[in-house]
């Protein structure tokens, strides 16, 4: 009989990315599904959740489930208080799956996943203090000081993708205005694309067949790489917004060093460096100070279903 597995479970608002994880952290093998997403019932996105343990599981039987969730996650870890990309409102999502799947469940935010990952594994290891911002569909974060994730009263704290940077601007998913992600995320990347549509080099057009609607964000990444200038405009100005609110973060917290990671974050320097330069052009105390290096996370898209697998682990051993 196989050996019990340690899975975690990434979800965000269009993917479901689940894992098998070893005790060091080791991914062992993964199962992608689509995320239902925020028109999706809630029973339809916990069955979505199931068919990706069940695939990455793939017949072993599971010793606990760590679920990296992008929404607002109460400090007991049992309900998502609110998931602008999901229609999760105050739902017991952990007792749920704890009933449903007979193991233990451990719920928490994506990006204090990804924080915990990336501190004890990837870029932030060694640092005393650090930022991880993830750039999908929205924009989370996590902050890691000692090597402890802050958490906040309410369980909620990093959510930085909902601090205003532009008063009165777009709507975003969580029902206010200018919204950091509006501007610095995989949406707001393929909207500036979709908006000069007509200026398309021959990459987007052939990746395209000439149709918006089927934009990605890895063509327009493929199109920038080839040297299409829309592509690589629209990543500039992504990357200004990244590094705006980047200026905010670092003044408010001074970190050691900036985790970028995310979808996003797989343009790199074509977002990074733009991202720097704001950054050291708003940076309080500019010409008396560092800015704290910004660099993309080590884990990639595996960085929030690995910190969910160690924190089941460490919670199940009492750790």
């Amino acid at each position: 009989m196989s050996s019990p597995v340690w899975i975690g479970v990434d979800i965000g608002g269009t993917k479901v990315l689940a894992g098998v994880v070893g005790p060091e952290g080791t991914v062992l093998r993964t199962a992608r599904l689509a995320s239902p997403g925020r028109q999706a019932t809630v029973a339809e996105v916990e069955d979505a959740l199931s068919d990706a343990v069940a695939a990455v599981a793939a017949g072993a039987p599971v010793a606990g489930v760590g679920i990296a969730a992008a929404g607002f996650v109460d400090a007991d870890g049992e309900r998502v208080r609110f998931a602008p990309h999901l229609p999760w409102r105050d739902d017991p999502v952990r007792s749920r799956l704890t009933e449903r799947w007979g193991t233990s469940v451990l719920l928490e935010n994506d990006a204090t996943c990804a924080a915990v990952a990336e501190s004890e594994l990837g870029a932030a290891h060694g640092a005393g203090s650090a930022v991880l911002v993830t750039l999908g569909t929205g924009i989370g974060g996590g902050i890691a000081v000692g090597g402890t994730v802050l958490r906040g009263a309410g369980g909620m704290a990093g959510e930085v993708g909902h601090m205003k940077v532009q008063p009165g601007g777009a709507v975003c998913e969580c029902g206010g205005r200018g919204c950091w992600e509006q501007y610095a995320s995989g949406p707001a990347l393929l909207r500036g694309v979709r908006a000069s549509w007509e200026r398309r080099g021959p990459v987007l057009q052939e990746r395209t067949g000439g149709d918006p609607d089927q934009l990605t964000g890895p063509m327009v990444t493929e199109a920038a790489d080839r040297g299409d200038p829309l592509a690589q405009e629209v990543l500039e100005e992504v990357g200004r917004w990244l590094g705006l609110g980047l200026s905010n973060l670092v003044a408010a917290l001074d970190p050691e060093c900036v985790v970028v990671g995310g979808g996003l974050a797989a343009a790199g320097e074509a977002v990074l460096a733009p991202a720097r330069r704001e950054l050291g052009a708003q940076l309080v105390g500019r010409g008396h100070r560092t800015a704290p290096p910004v660099v993309t996370a080590l884990l990639g898209p595996e960085a929030g279903l690995v910190g969910a697998a160690l924190l089941a682990r460490a919670a199940a051993s009492g750790a």
